[in-house]
């Protein structure tokens, strides 16, 4: 989430398509501390990943995957994917390897959305760029700057569903913000979901249950100890200390 820091209140923000986007307000903490970052000839970053010039026709990409990279789109995607279908998606980082399970039933817009930009090759070789400690970890930007570029990639937004608004009183629900979920950055509500998503830290629920404005996805089955890892090198304004690369991810199709 992109932020932004008002008087002693610290925001979050949250960018697609370059639009501003406020989004919980984490707990406040004094930590200050510079950014460190891998060797490119390490890890690759974005501004050495070729970005489009031009937004490309939308059209299902292969089930195994498209041999080139698309991050820029003139609409949002068409149904690719089977309304009861449910993926794994592999996040390969620089700290190690997150898996997510997304049933596209409990949010098909959202899982059949991922699903087209990961076959695209959409993530490969982004970072995640907000983090804040007891809070999210925020990656799905191509340039690295959580505005979504001068061409506001994806090129598109969507609809997403949000959990349910009993979530400020009844925050335990099932449906509710848990540590682990993943769930959809948005500039003004689920109505503007786009590439953008974040993991919930220990802790960030308590904050989210109050404001349940984003699409949740899906959940760490495996790695959470990856997304602590990368939380923990987070910091108040939500530049991370260290930098870590999302080199890929890959989803499949896996038993319902």
């Amino acid at each position: 989430m992109a932020g932004v820091l008002a008087a002693v209140i610290v925001g979050i923000v949250l960018l697609v398509n370059g639009s501003t986007t406020k989004s919980a307000k984490p707990p406040a903490t004094t930590t200050t501390t510079t950014t460190t970052t891998p060797t490119a000839t390490t890890f690759p970053t974005p501004t050495t990943q070729p970005l489009a010039t031009a937004a490309a026709a939308t059209t299902c990409p292969p089930a195994t995957g498209s041999t080139k990279r698309i991050v820029w789109f003139t609409i949002a995607p068409p149904t690719c994917i089977p309304a009861t279908s449910v993926f794994d998606a592999t996040f390969k980082t620089s700290l190690g390897d997150i898996v997510v399970n997304m049933p596209a039933a409990a949010s098909f817009a959202a899982v059949n959305n991922f699903v087209f930009l990961a076959r695209y090759q959409y993530y490969n070789g982004t970072f995640f760029h907000r983090v804040i400690p007891g809070f999210v970890v925020q990656g799905g930007d191509p340039t690295g700057t959580g505005t979504g570029g001068p061409h506001g990639y994806p090129g598109y937004s969507f609809t997403g569903n949000t959990p349910p608004a009993s979530c400020k009183t009844k925050p335990s629900q099932a449906a509710c913000y848990q540590p682990g979920d993943i769930a959809l950055a948005n500039s003004t509500g689920p109505s503007t979901d786009g590439s953008q998503f974040f993991f919930v830290l220990p802790g960030g629920q308590t904050t989210l249950n109050t404001e349940p404005n984003y699409t949740i996805f899906g959940h760490v089955v495996s790695g959470m100890n990856v997304v602590e890892k990368i939380g923990a090198d987070g910091s108040s304004s939500g530049t991370p200390t260290v930098t870590v690369y999302l080199l890929s991810v890959t989803v499949k199709q896996v038993p319902a």
